[in-house]
């Protein structure tokens, strides 16, 4: 029995919200109240699978007060989420439409920008972001790539109906899980257009943890479907082994970690042939190539499950880590440090995993051996080192002294992880967050000319080192010694530090900045010494400009303002006529001073006239 009001294609809908309901009384309010407000064209179909949990009651007090805009399908009987998506969707009359969940909610303004976008750029189907989601695009685009949407396969998103209809796109209501991908996968093979909504939230999903981590055998054997509709669509290349991987990584391989802990040793045994039997017709080549350490070291481990179930204790036990010291030796810096993996009770020393641990899901009392050490990742090349380790370097010992040569670091924002390999398999961690107290990060230090400096994140002490000044303020210094005129130019000399080294090779310009209109005078600055430099500086425009000192330390260029340390470093101001200022001669004024707030120093410049000279004597003569 359907209730609502009788909907047609040329009501002007935009959206048309498709709402499974079955049982969903609790989270039913808040869903529907999320899509009311939405300020487009809209209808809202809602099917409900025979509830009996006072959902039925609740949709049809809605349908009463919403009659232009809830359309309610009764079914008799609960059917498949796919069957109550399909029955909908029969029913849409707008120009889009959007799956959504009973348990879900939308953001306020969430179909407002997916369509606006979707008008915007022609787009057949347009993901928006998912609140808390770790995957997912974090960017807009108008045109996004198959590979770059293709980590989200939930079925919440905006869809072009007549896109659906022209290509017989429906969901498989055979399948009781999977079916979103399955149905996402076949739309995302024919978009033309795919755009992205990222610039805030637009679905908040509010469901438990997939289905997959309770039943990995089962959900192994679904996933095929949405593997193969991809093959169908896409041909045998680069682009294809891209989104295998996907579902190799997070579907097929993921099913040994976790899930394989939780399992009987009877169902260990099926998922790992039934991940042999997908690997043995999907992992091609290009695919192998893509495989993380941990994901290979599976694969090359589908025959033996004692090892399989160690992998998983490696993925599934909690990394320990502290960070006892760090410190420049010469130019090379030392971190100190311990790790293991293993519980909190002692599960970290060296040795196997216990008969308790291989038989079932508990890590309690398992005990892991393997190398320690240190990784450095540069945040945006993403290309890592490993530090020579020196002193212990197995999780027998949990303690390690790691020697990094910073000289070989291209320049860069490094993060300092530590690392725990056991089985093959590598566990990463930021270090810093735990510390020994008092342990804390040196001062900066220049390599070959370039800053390193070390240092702990705030929001959670990470530690890292900025090698060129690219994030973290570079602590220089710069002192003036000295200003004297050579003729109409200007000498400044100074002192150059960064923490306490001498920096004056560093230096390369003298930077004149007037103070009102952000104009700047440059002037080419030297060494003269391990700390000192000079520059002269002349034909400065009537104004007042503040000096800066600009350094190259390895990154972009930074500057730092000249301090006046001592008033007798400056020199008396200097006057002279230059003609013509419009037609006559000017008197020109510059005078070099110190600010009165920070000591800065600072130049200011004026221009007067005949006439404006003599009243200004005149007035001082008067005050005597």
């Amino acid at each position: 029995m359907d209730t609502g009001s009788d909907q047609d294609a040329d009501r002007g809908i935009d959206v048309s919200v498709v709402v499974p309901a079955y049982n969903r009384r609790a989270s039913l309010d808040r869903c529907l109240t999320s899509l009311l407000v939405q300020r487009v064209a809209k209808e809202i179909v809602v099917v409900d699978g025979g509830s009996r949990d006072g959902t039925r009651a609740l949709l049809g007090l809605y349908a009463a007060h919403h009659r232009r805009l809830i359309t309610v399908i009764q079914d008799a009987q609960p059917g498949t989420p796919g069957g109550a998506r399909n029955r909908g969707l029969e029913r849409a009359a707008g120009r889009f439409v959007f799956f959504c969940d009973a348990g879900d909610h939308l953001a306020p303004d969430a179909l407002a920008r997916l369509v606006a976008a979707a008008d915007r750029n022609g787009a057949d189907v347009v993901v928006g972001r998912v609140a808390g989601a770790r995957q997912g695009l974090r960017e807009s685009a108008d045109r996004a790539s198959l590979t770059a949407v293709y980590d989200d396969l939930s079925c919440f998103k905006l869809f072009r109906r007549d896109f659906l209809e022209r290509h017989a796109i429906r969901f498989d209501e055979t399948q009781r899980r999977g079916e979103d991908m399955t149905f996402a996968v076949h739309a995302y093979c024919h978009a033309r257009v795919i755009s992205v909504v990222a610039d805030g939230d637009c679905y908040h999903a509010e469901g438990g943890g997939e289905a997959s981590a309770r039943d990995p055998l089962g959900w192994l054997r679904v996933v095929r479907t949405p593997i193969e509709v991809m093959a169908r669509h896409v041909p045998p290349g680069a682009l294809r082994d891209r989104l295998l991987l996907r579902h190799l990584r997070r579907d097929v391989l993921a099913q040994l970690g976790v899930p394989f802990l939780a399992a009987c040793e009877a169902e260990r045994e099926k998922i790992a042939v039934e991940v042999a039997d997908i690997c043995g017709q999907w992992l091609t080549p290009g695919v192998r190539a893509g495989l993380d350490g941990v994901d290979a070291a599976r694969v090359a481990a589908l025959d033996d499950p004692d090892r399989l179930v160690r992998l998983a204790l490696v993925e599934a036990a909690p990394l320990r880590h502290r960070l006892t010291g760090v410190e420049w030796r010469g130019d090379r810096l030392v971190i100190e440090g311990w790790a293991a993996l293993g519980d909190a009770d002692g599960a970290s020393a060296g040795g196997g995993p216990d008969g308790a641990a291989l038989n079932g899901a508990s890590l309690k009392g398992a005990v892991l051996t393997g190398t320690v050490g240190l990784v450095l990742r540069e945040r945006m090349s993403r290309q890592e080192r490993v530090p020579f380790v020196t002193r212990g370097g197995t999780a027998a010992s949990g303690s390690f002294t790691a020697v990094l040569d910073v000289a070989a670091l291209p320049p860069g924002v490094w993060d300092v992880h530590v690392a725990v390999e056991c089985e093959g398999a590598r566990r990463l961690a930021r270090l810093g967050s735990r510390r020994e107290p008092g342990a804390g990060v040196p001062a900066a230090h220049l390599v070959g000319g370039v800053v390193a400096v070390p240092f702990l994140t705030r929001s959670h002490g990470h530690l890292g080192l900025d090698l060129g000044g690219h994030v973290v303020r570079v602590p220089a210094v710069v002192r003036l010694t000295r200003t004297w005129w050579r003729g109409r130019r200007l000498r400044v000399e100074g002192r150059a530090l960064v923490g306490e080294e001498a920096a004056a090779a560093a230096v390369r310009h003298l930077i004149w900045r007037e103070r009102a209109s952000g104009r700047e005078h440059r002037e080419r600055a030297m060494a003269v010494g391990p700390r000192e430099f000079a520059a002269e500086t002349a034909r400065l425009r009537p104004g007042i400009w503040d000096a800066y000192l600009e350094l190259g330390l390895g990154g972009p260029p930074v500057r730092f303002p000249v301090k006046v340390a001592e008033a007798d470093a400056l020199d008396r101001p200097l006057r002279w006529w230059r003609g013509a200022l419009r037609g006559g001669v000017a008197q020109w004024t510059v005078r070099p001073y110190a600010t009165a707030v920070n000591r800065r120093l600072s130049v200011s410049v004026r221009v007067a006239t005949p006439l404006t000279v003599v009243r200004r004597m005149a007035r001082t003569l008067r005050q005597r």
